[in-house]
């Protein structure tokens, strides 16, 4: 019952939030309820979720982000490959950076910091960062925290900054699979997720890791036809991530999250401006306005850049190939990140 009561009211906050137009609204509808649920003083609170639930939710998002991955995108950018590299791998460069500085704060560390701040798919980065030695807790807020700047951002940096000619503003043509498809494409990379974890179980992040690199080629290579996770089944992943999350909060951790958003924020502020100067001219190499390339190389948001990009009319073939190529590097990278920074972490102590 208890279960039921804390969905119940995820589902009531969510349309609450997406009433508002906040982004990713159910995983920030289930963090807050879990939150709430965990420091109130109840006889038996559910502590956490059961790990299965929490491997099926890591499992497909690691398809949703697999399935962004666009062909007509790949081959139409072929000839800019190297500038789209190079600003894909600043981007990280410098949000990494500001994580490690972030990492200094007293309460946290350098694998927290780096996690909780770099441009690499909020959802995805929340969902592993706990196996990788992060505190999730403040992963998922500082996370978020970004997410709602470039959100708040976006329309008044959209009128600054001028555009292209709006003839290359539709985005990449693809077909869209039935629900069958849909659903069949979920279960089997997904189902391929979960059974990694279980018998990999010492692979970091591999629930999310293995269905996101076999949707990405399934996608990439046209063999999925456009399937991708249906709305529901994206939203129910998106709120175990969140109760895993929220659920794992204590008055201490509160308190401890509080003291650190102050840097966050004077930091998630600053990689937007970072960003922002160094990936205008350096995607202006490949013909982008400043306002495509200050799109593409945003530290965030996607969805939100998506539907910005498209009320404008700018390039979204080049703002989706840059950003999705950013989250599939950063979150394949992130176990190998990880454990640099804890070893020299450990070398330090």
């Amino acid at each position: 019952m208890a279960w039921i009561l804390i969905g119940a009211a995820v589902a009531l906050v969510a349309f609450v939030f997406t009433a508002f137009g906040l982004p990713s609204a159910t995983l920030f509808a289930a963090l807050l309820v879990g939150v709430l649920v965990s420091v109130r003083k109840t006889e038996q609170p559910p502590r956490k979720l059961p790990p299965l639930a929490n491997r099926i939710g890591q499992a497909c998002i690691g398809v949703l982000i697999g399935a962004l991955v666009q062909p007509s995108a790949l081959g139409a950018l072929a000839s800019d490959w190297l500038v789209i590299l190079a600003a894909t791998l600043v981007t990280l460069v410098l949000s990494l950076v500001a994580g490690i500085v972030l990492g200094l704060h007293r309460d946290l560390d350098p694998v927290t910091g780096s996690f909780a701040l770099v441009a690499g798919g909020a959802s995805g980065l929340t969902a592993i960062s706990q196996e990788l030695g992060a505190d999730q807790r403040v992963v998922a807020v500082v996370q978020y925290l970004r997410v709602l700047v470039i959100v708040v951002a976006m329309p008044v940096v959209a009128t600054a900054l001028p555009s292209g000619d709006g003839t290359s503003g539709a985005a990449p043509a693809g077909e869209h699979a039935p629900l069958v498809a849909d659903l069949l494409f979920t279960a089997c990379c997904a189902a391929i997720g979960v059974l990694l974890a279980k018998y990999l179980p010492k692979v970091p992040a591999v629930a999310l890791l293995g269905p996101m690199a076999i949707a990405a080629v399934l996608t990439a290579t046209g063999v999925s036809q456009g399937a991708t996770v249906p709305d529901p089944i994206e939203q129910v992943a998106y709120a175990l991530i969140g109760l895993q999350v929220g659920l794992s909060f204590t008055r201490e951790s509160l308190r401890s999250v509080r003291r650190v958003l102050p840097l966050a924020l004077t930091l998630v502020v600053a990689l937007l401006v970072a960003t922002a100067a160094i990936g205008i001219p350096l995607l202006s190499l490949a013909g982008a306005s400043p306002l495509d390339a200050y799109l593409a190389t945003t530290p965030g948001g996607l969805y939100a850049v998506l539907a910005t990009a498209t009320s404008t009319g700018a390039d979204t073939t080049l703002i989706l190939t840059v950003q999705v190529l950013r989250v599939l590097v950063m979150l394949l990278l992130a176990p190998a990140i990880a454990m640099l920074l804890s070893g020299k972490r450990a070398r330090k102590e």
